[in-house]
């Protein structure tokens, strides 16, 4: 019989879930809110995103060390959920672009803060043999979020007579829920003595050199993803009704959550490098029929196999770096991959903004497609490395 996950891993789960259910509201009416509010460009959307994230990935490549150096990890998970819920009410305030802006780096400067450490504490509660159905079960319950999101974006759109800034008001309550359930809940974890980290730019040469391969991959992978946004827009491209384009996020947690702790699971009996592999093949099918779609329901089964191919990446990519950090180094190797894979992801919304603009839809997921073969291809070639 398999032993019940860690208490810790639960309550991180739940935190995720009351912050993405905030979070996925305000993504999912960014999109029009931007290009058909605002009227702005798509490759200004790409760049919106593509900053966010570049700053989330920053600010992780800090915490991590830091947290490890203080060996702790609860105030910095803190931090991190509490700047996001202070930025929350940034945004029905905001005014332009730029006060669009400054309220998503908060936000994502607070997801950053968070993500290294959380996954540490993760890992340090975890047993190895468990830890796909950690980090599988921490997604999945995140992705109930993302779920409810979208869904309660499109319901409160037409109650509220697409009264966005009202309906980003309601937004921010869930995020402030989730900071103070972490604060109750969470206990730090006890951990054994480890040697402290060096702070210092550039550290990178402190990882364990299992990590370091793992690095490129983060790489390769992040250049072949680019924003959840564009299924949005993919959506819009080919009819959907604005006020309806939240569905689209809606049905990509689905997908996600129906696989994410499965695949958590079977990476915890067979090499994750497999199930990454499966990943993505997924990634590259959903692209091609992102790019051929001609009508809606083409798009939306994209769309679900994008979910499918994130349930199969991105927990297996965090038990893959768990498995190979020092526990004194856990944190920093965390914060540096998600740094190296989120400034790859940064320079992929940015280009398949520009793509789009250029040169239409269908070459944006024509690119992605070829982006996610090439990892694949340096997966393959390279199995007994990341293993």
């Amino acid at each position: 019989m398999r032993r019940p996950l860690p208490r810790t891993v639960w309550i991180l789960g739940i935190v995720s879930l009351l912050m993405d259910l905030s979070s996925e509201i305000y993504h999912a009416l960014l999109p029009a809110f931007l290009t058909v509010t605002l009227g702005l460009p798509v490759a200004a959307m790409g760049a919106l995103d593509g900053a966010a994230e570049g700053a989330a990935q920053f600010s992780k490549l800090a915490s991590g060390p830091l947290s490890d150096r203080s060996q702790r990890r609860k105030p910095w998970v803190l931090l991190g959920y509490g700047l996001a819920a202070l930025s929350k009410p940034l945004f029905p305030l905001a005014q332009g672009v730029l006060a669009v802006l400054g309220a998503r780096l908060v936000d994502r400067v607070g997801k950053g803060i968070r993500g290294a450490p959380r996954d540490a504490m993760i890992a340090d509660e975890t047993p190895p043999e468990d830890r796909g159905r950690a980090f599988g079960l921490r997604q999945s319950l995140d992705t109930v979020g993302g779920f409810i999101g979208p869904l309660a974006a499109v319901a409160m759109m037409w109650w509220l007579a697409g009264d966005i800034r009202t309906i980003f008001w309601i937004a921010a309550i869930p995020a402030f829920l989730s900071f103070l359930f972490a604060a109750a809940m969470l206990r730090e974890p006890a951990r054994k003595a480890a040697q402290a980290v060096k702070l210092r730019w550039g550290g990178l040469g402190d990882l364990a050199p299992a990590v370091k391969k793992l690095l490129l991959l983060g790489l390769l992978f992040g250049l072949a993803r680019f924003s959840e946004s564009f299924l949005i827009l993919r959506a819009m491209d080919v009819g959907l009704d604005p006020i309806y384009s939240p569905v689209v996020l809606a049905l990509f947690a689905v997908s996600f959550f129906l696989f994410a702790y499965p695949a958590g699971a079977w990476s915890d009996r067979v090499a994750p490098t497999r199930v990454l592999a499966v990943g993505i093949v997924l990634l590259v099918t959903a692209d091609l029929v992102l790019a051929f779609a001609e009508a809606l329901p083409m798009v939306l089964v994209g769309t679900a196999i994008w979910g499918a191919h994130m349930a199969f990446t991105q927990g297996i990519l965090s038990r893959m770096v768990a498995d190979a950090a020092p526990e004194g180094h856990r944190a920093t190797s965390f914060g540096a991959f998600f740094f190296v894979g989120g400034i790859a992801a940064l320079f992929a919304s940015l280009a398949a903004g520009l793509i789009w603009d250029r040169f239409g839809a269908p070459a944006t997921f024509f690119a992605g497609a070829g982006m996610a073969l090439v990892a694949g291809l340096w997966l393959a070639a390279s199995r007994r490395v990341v293993a």
